[in-house]
């Protein structure tokens, strides 16, 4: 557990750079974080969400309709907002989160996809995810869903979860309970260690496997899976129904 001598992080970087391929027509004319879901931002679901969790920090990458994000970003008081400039080079997940290190300070950080958004259970699932952080055991935990209760995702699954939290990816072959929800606590180490330029956050849970050192934590609440066109009215549908 989270205690004075390991910190629960305060700060975290909002992944909003990418192109948004799969949520054309739409990101034709937009980034994929303003997309709304029941009339509110992607982004603004992952800003609300961190906010809540008091996280006090946020950077967040641009890259695709960079001016049109950043000008959405200027209309938030809450949290503070720093840019991480990626307009001259498409840097992936991992890439942009190697950029933004000096703007995330020393400590752990949480890294949150801008498209994850999901239906709380009875407690702040960001609450949860920095308890049970433990960087004696961990060098990334990462909030999971399960499939079973997933909204709007098809495919095999990401990990499977052992009864001690640690996590081992889907063989080419199987099918496994948990798909990764976006959302996970990062030791700066780890990505310090990684070269420049381009390439995937696969780089960080790849390692973080070889040393036993990626752990997850099963989110409570359902998650909603926006990640085409057609998955936005499943979304608002699940959200209308969670608010009656």
């Amino acid at each position: 557990m989270s205690n004075a001598s390991h910190p629960a992080p305060i700060s975290a970087i909002v992944l909003a750079a990418g192109l948004g391929k799969r949520m054309m027509p739409i990101t034709a004319t937009m980034p994929k974080p303003l997309v709304k879901v029941g009339g509110k931002t992607l982004i603004d679901f992952a800003l609300d969400r961190l906010d809540e969790a008091g996280v006090e920090t946020v950077v967040v990458n641009v890259h695709h309709f960079a001016d049109m994000l950043e000008a959405h970003l200027r209309t938030r008081k809450m949290p503070h907002i720093v840019v991480s400039d990626e307009r001259d080079a498409v840097l992936e997940t991992g890439g942009g989160v190697k950029k933004a290190l000096p703007l995330l300070g020393a400590n752990p950080f949480i890294t949150f996809n801008s498209d994850s958004i999901w239906i709380e259970g009875p407690q702040s699932n960001l609450a949860r995810l920095k308890a049970t952080w433990d960087p004696a055991r961990m060098d990334i935990l990462m909030l999971v869903a399960p499939l079973s209760t997933s909204v709007g995702y098809e495919g095999r699954g990401d990990f499977s979860m052992d009864p001690s939290g640690r996590l081992r990816r889907r063989k080419e072959d199987e099918m496994v309970p948990f798909v990764y929800a976006g959302v996970s606590i990062v030791k700066p180490e780890l990505v310090a260690e990684t070269p420049d330029g381009a390439f995937s956050a696969n780089v960080f849970y790849d390692r973080a496997i070889a040393n036993g050192r990626l752990y997850g934590l099963r989110l409570d609440g359902q998650w909603l899976h926006v990640g085409e066109p057609q998955a936005i009215a499943e979304a608002e549908e699940c959200l209308a129904a969670s608010m009656r």
